[in-house]
């Protein structure tokens, strides 16, 4: 090529045409790929900084699988709480017909003086089967507290009675004068506790011996049949929480979970599982003839029941308050993400319109500097017609 001589005017339409060729050719890759800057050739500082912010924009997506699953793992969890506190109040309910049935007793356990008293209900104390000084102890019954009584010269049956309440006892007055002391309803399957009494004042009171309780076998069977359906209800909340799981994480059952909001992995998440089965919430199963028997058995259960209600609400509000935050982060991730792609995109992406105007343009410079060639060898065309 270097033989061949060309004239200024026609080596300068062919630099002209090569450079609008140039820029055709780049204009023409803008318009197919979208993009401006398409290698570090390009705009080194764009493309770069572009490749950075689409490299922690993908980071922060592969970030955001596994904070769908923790919001998953969370309401999975959520889930499980609020059938475990449909559960509980499912075994209150039953709790609560024992203490509408009848008490299960057809008698309750009694203790009464040998002989009739002297005295009346306005005053026991008649000065001779009892006497100021006379000391009436009973040991705790039912779980109460254990009862002494000093009788003064004067003792009324609602103020003995106000001493017995403590120790789930009640006093009265049979048709034939004697004190019969007997267990309340509340403790009907309790055997009242040892009576000792003291004649310190010289009274000759003498109590009988201790009857114990005699159960109603069709109550029994009734508070037998309720024990059974507990039971069944404490098994499913054990089966509810070992079953409250998602993608082998169990909060309710000892896992924990950990979630990562960002690439650096310096801002996390730990969330704390609890175990909920019925252990973990203070509750057991009940025994046939053993449990149920009387109300304060029964209050005992409910109380447990309670207890486990409060705990399952408390779990439910911090579940409710972490769910929100991996919910509110998870949001925040995408718009992050968008926020970083957007700002790669202003860096390198092309304006279709200015280049669609531009490789207009250069085709019609391509065009007129291709004539404007054509004009430049019109003179040496001129020597070749003189040379024929």
């Amino acid at each position: 090529m270097s033989d061949i001589v060309l004239s200024a005017s026609v080596r300068q339409n062919l630099l002209s045409l090569q450079s609008t060729a140039d820029l055709l050719s780049t204009t023409q890759n803008r318009l197919a790929t979208g993009k401006k800057v398409n290698s570090a050739l390009d705009n080194p500082t764009n493309f770069f900084t572009a490749q950075g912010l689409d490299n922690r924009a993908n980071d922060i997506s592969n970030l955001l699988d596994g904070i769908g699953n923790g919001v998953q793992v969370l309401q999975a969890a959520n889930t499980g709480i609020t059938s475990l506190q449909k559960l509980v109040d499912t075994a209150k309910s039953i709790a609560s017909q024992v203490l509408q049935t009848s008490t299960g007793y057809s008698s309750k356990s009694s203790v009464s003086t040998s002989a009739a008293l002297g005295g009346t209900a306005a005053n026991l104390v008649d000065g001779v089967t009892l006497k100021a000084g006379d000391v009436l102890a009973i040991a705790a019954t039912g779980g109460g507290t254990a009862t002494s009584i000093t009788f003064g010269a004067s003792e009324s049956l609602d103020q003995l009675n106000a001493a017995l309440a403590a120790n789930n006892l009640q006093a009265s007055l049979d048709s034939s004068n004697k004190l019969v002391i007997t267990t309340t309803n509340d403790a009907a399957s309790a055997t009242v506790g040892a009576v000792t009494f003291t004649n310190t004042g010289g009274g000759t009171a003498t109590f009988a011996a201790v009857a114990a309780p005699v159960a109603d076998a069709a109550s029994q069977a009734i508070r037998a049949n309720l024990v059974a359906q507990y039971n069944n209800i404490i098994t499913q909340i054990t089966t509810t929480a070992q079953d409250s799981s998602f993608n082998g994480i169990n909060l309710l059952f000892g896992d924990d979970l950990k979630l990562t909001f960002n690439e650096t992995g310096k801002s996390t998440l730990s969330i704390t599982g609890v175990t909920y089965n019925a252990t973990g919430l203070g509750l057991s199963s009940l025994t046939a003839g053993t449990d149920f028997l009387d109300n304060n058995g029964t209050n005992k259960i409910l109380t447990a029941l309670s207890t486990a209600s409060s705990t399952l609400r408390s779990e439910a509000s911090a579940l409710g308050s972490n769910l929100s935050i991996v919910q509110i982060r998870q949001d925040f991730s995408k718009n992050l993400i968008n926020v970083l792609q957007t700002g790669s995109s202003n860096l390198t992406l092309a304006d279709t319109n200015e280049e669609a105007a531009n490789s207009q343009a250069l085709s019609t410079r391509q065009s007129i500097a291709v004539s404007a060639l054509s004009l430049a060898n019109q003179s040496q065309q001129s020597v070749l017609q003189l040379l024929r």
